[in-house]
């Protein structure tokens, strides 16, 4: 099946927003098509607010990573003022990347002819223009989006007018304020990987209740069942939702002794305590939290069947200074890479099943309420993106792409 932009199409995706006894699943074509993809971006990422790191990665004063998401390799910078910029890499003259990985710099220098930028995008040096009639520097600043931090993590906004994230995240924030996320340690990720399954597979499995003690079955994860899983109301306005999901035995974590072996979250209440949790910030953020471990992951989509995604790890502040820390680490990695393997594989196969012709709308479990919460998500913004398309074209027409980019531009 191919993706037929209609109106019979989007009206239909209403019975995935029905309660969890009567929905049904995405259409498999949304996890598949490029046509759709396409649409996809206009309707969610070029609007929505995209997690692309944590801002312990840009301490100083003239540190920046580098990111790319939907296509777009991305520059995050502290800039002289102590502020978070967020700009597009691409020089504005002929589109070499004006950075790579990450570090500290005083500007960034594109290696092709050498344009200068500053830490805000401002253009400061342009070599051997003074002959360009016409040639304001000023015309030539790196395009720049909205920034706001969240517990930590950075989050950036194509859509200049874009409404602030932290307001709707108000539910989320007070179910996991006890973690103090935004304070804890961790180490930068390694090198992302890359996976060729649909992003919102990926997403959906990351909140997934009802396969925990199926696929993962065995002494690993038994002690989390699937049928503690209890899913708290939210607004429908939310811009993030969450499962909590008790435990047999208090402090339970993902190692051998079935136990937390690192420093437990000192905010943490005995409720807390006899818990995990579960959230997702759609269409980016993705947490796992323990009592002594908090497992973070960043998705970015770049194509209709793959995306890449940044795995990073928190914890107690102080916790990494135990002399035992690595071989703690250890125990807890040698579970948890087991259980990821079997995700990753049922992941895998779920892209190809949903290719296949006999892909369906399937129907949820009471367990897999987060499904229903993620659809809540997505489908109002698709059918707003169709209605604002004109119902004509799944793109983004050219002028008004035109108009945004300028938009985005104005602001650096």
């Amino acid at each position: 099946m191919t993706f037929s932009p209609t109106d019979q199409f989007f009206e239909e995706l209403d019975s995935s927003v029905l309660s969890v006894q009567k929905a049904q699943a995405l259409p498999p074509v949304c996890y598949t098509d490029r046509n759709f993809y396409e649409f996809e971006k206009e309707a969610v990422f070029n609007h929505e607010w995209l997690c692309v790191g944590r801002e312990s990665w840009v301490t100083k004063p003239g540190d920046y990573f580098t990111t790319k998401i939907i296509g777009e390799p991305l520059v995050i910078a502290r800039n002289r003022a102590g502020e978070i910029k967020a700009m597009s890499s691409v020089c504005q003259h002929r589109a070499m990347l004006v950075a790579e990985g990450h570090g500290n710099t005083n500007a960034f220098l594109c290696p092709y002819h050498h344009w200068a930028y500053s830490l805000d995008g401002d253009l400061i040096g342009a070599p051997a223009m003074e002959q360009t009639l016409g040639f304001d520097k000023k015309a030539f600043c790196l395009p720049t989006l909205k920034v706001e931090v969240w517990q930590g993590f950075v989050f950036v906004n194509f859509d200049p007018m874009a409404e602030p994230l932290a307001p709707r995240l108000a539910e989320v924030t007070q179910a996991l304020a006890n973690f103090d996320l935004a304070h804890l340690d961790g180490p930068r990720p390694d090198k992302p990987a890359h996976f060729a399954w649909n992003w919102k597979v990926m997403f959906e499995n990351n909140n997934d209740g009802y396969h925990a003690n199926r696929l993962h079955h065995g002494p690993l994860h038994d002690f989390v069942p699937s049928a503690m899983a209890s899913f708290p109301d939210l607004p429908e306005t939310t811009a993030g939702y969450y499962r909590f999901n008790g435990t047999l035995h208090q402090d339970a974590s993902f190692n051998a002794t079935q136990k937390a072996i690192l420093p437990v979250f000192p905010k943490l209440n005995t409720e807390e305590r006899n818990r995990m949790m579960f959230a997702n910030i759609p269409p980016t953020l993705s947490l796992v939290m323990m009592s002594d471990m908090v497992i973070y992951m960043i998705l970015r989509a770049d194509g209709p069947e793959t995306h890449e995604m940044d795995t990073g790890l928190l914890f107690a502040p102080g916790a990494m200074k135990d002399p035992l820390f690595q071989q703690r680490m250890a125990m807890n990695m040698h579970a948890a890479n087991e259980i990821i393997a079997q995700d990753l594989h049922v992941d895998e196969l779920v892209q190809v099943g949903l290719r296949s012709r006999f892909a369906t709308r399937g129907r949820y479990s009471w367990q897999e309420q987060a499904q229903r919460e993620f659809n809540n998500w997505l489908v109002p913004r698709y059918q707003a993106a169709w209605k604002a398309s004109g119902k004509k074209a799944t793109r983004i027409p050219i002028h008004q792409a035109e108009a945004q980019a300028d938009a985005v531009t104005h602001d650096c």
